[in-house]
């Protein structure tokens, strides 16, 4: 494979037999296969064992499990999507293709438009822009399609100030890149490659993440209808729409059904229907001070997030970063429990138990070495005490040197006084 790989294009899943997550992509990528070869498609399907072959894995930059990549020459395409099958599918079949694919048509156009939220067109001959454009596309094909077209082929009601010139078509109309107000080509196209408004998920939000925008979300429940519901939802997609000139380059926004995934990420339990500004860039979060009514308060919260008079919360702090390893501690714990209890006491008992009986041995052991050397140290004072005072017969003589002693002091004493009476 090594020595062939650059005769064919590859879509390879490199994995672990161990890995969860890979046993579960494994029927998904069976279907991938089958599908692609029922199609004719030029593209190749495999699968590695990461584990048996790491120098290629490591060579391709494997860094967990499991990893799909499009191998085409000499460049290796990661596959950051969904895994689903029709995801995946339509992964290698754009970056399989050309970089720059041709409308030569309007009904090309027509068609291709149809099929695509999000249309990126190149409209001109050879330039630097061009050769800029080709640059971008080799680095973002992972992500969308790239086209080209010359005017004729354009929609009647596009108007371009000058050519060549690069275009997004999306959300019912179209805007054109302008570098002095844009600034650099690579980073336009990567933050108009979504919709103005979108309905985010968990995978969305990290794929915002590389935009650098922050994200204003109205969490709400699809399911409840109630005019509260409806009327966040509302107010973030008339933002979206009517001051996209005003907040496109700093903004993005959308809704999140549900309150789970946002509250797993700022661990904190918000309650629905309310409004949340994400900045994926330092987890930092921003929530409104009062309660918002209208558009115009929704504008005036934003301007605030950008004048700096919000109140920023969470970020990636060492507190917060500690506050993260116990909020996911007990997020694992609990949800072993939940969905096992059994399994929970096992993983979590059985170590506790190994634990305390340990720590009963070590207290017992010191105890029952604090008796032994307090008998130890009993005994070698009543020694003692017997050797200082010795036998009952040396203590009776003593006693009689004593005496002795006395005896003759007194008559000393007695001599004396009878001198000096003489």
């Amino acid at each position: 494979f090594k020595e062939n790989r650059k005769d064919d294009i590859w879509l390879v899943d490199f994995y672990a037999p161990w890995c969860g997550h890979c046993k579960k992509l494994e029927p998904v990528w069976n279907e991938v296969g089958m599908e692609m070869r029922n199609m004719g498609s030029p593209v190749k399907v495999g699968k590695m064992d990461a584990t048996s072959f790491s120098s290629i894995a490591s060579e391709f930059g494997v860094r967990g499990y499991p990893t799909i990549k499009l191998l085409k020459g000499d460049l290796a395409y990661n596959y950051r999507g969904p895994r689903t099958k029709d995801d995946i599918i339509e992964f290698a079949n754009r970056v399989a293709g050309p970089l720059i694919r041709p409308l030569p048509s309007q009904h090309m156009f027509e068609h291709v438009q149809k099929r695509h939220r999000v249309l990126f067109v190149y409209v001109g001959g050879e330039s630097p822009l061009k050769e800029k454009y080709i640059e971008v596309a080799s680095e973002l094909i992972v992500y969308t399609y790239f086209f080209s077209a010359s005017e004729d082929v354009l929609p009647e009601y596009v108007t371009l100030p000058e050519l060549p010139a690069v275009m997004v078509f999306k959300d019912g109309t179209y805007f054109v890149y302008d570098e002095y107000e844009d600034g650099d080509l690579s980073s336009w196209i990567n933050r108009e490659r979504f919709q103005g408004y979108l309905h985010v998920d968990g995978f969305t939000l990290y794929e915002l993440g590389d935009t650098g925008k922050l994200v204003a979300i109205a969490v709400i429940d699809d399911k409840n209808s109630s005019v509260e519901h409806t009327r966040l939802k509302s107010i973030i997609q008339e933002v979206a729409r009517d001051y996209r000139d005003h907040f496109h380059r700093d903004f993005q926004f959308g809704h999140m059904d549900g309150n789970d995934y946002i509250n797993s990420l700022l661990m904190d339990d918000l309650t629905i229907p309310t409004i949340v500004v994400l900045n994926t860039s330092n987890q930092q979060y921003f929530l409104p001070a009062r309660h918002i009514e209208s558009t115009e308060d929704m504008v005036q919260f934003i301007n605030n997030i950008l004048d700096g008079t919000a109140e920023a919360q969470g970020g990636d702090g060492l507190l917060q970063r500690i506050k993260r390893i116990i909020y996911d501690a007990k997020s694992t714990i609990f949800s072993v429990f939940k969905s096992s209890p059994l399994l929970g006491c096992f993983l979590f008992g059985l170590p506790l138990g190994v634990i305390s009986i340990m720590c009963y041995g070590i207290c017992t052991a010191d105890t029952e070495g604090e008796v032994f050397e307090h008998e130890g140290a009993k005994k070698e004072s009543g020694d003692r005490e017997l050797t200082d005072e010795g036998s009952e017969e040396e203590q009776e003589e003593e006693k009689n040197g004593k005496y002795t002693e006395i005896s003759d002091g007194e008559l000393k004493q007695k001599d004396i006084v009878e001198k000096k009476k003489d």
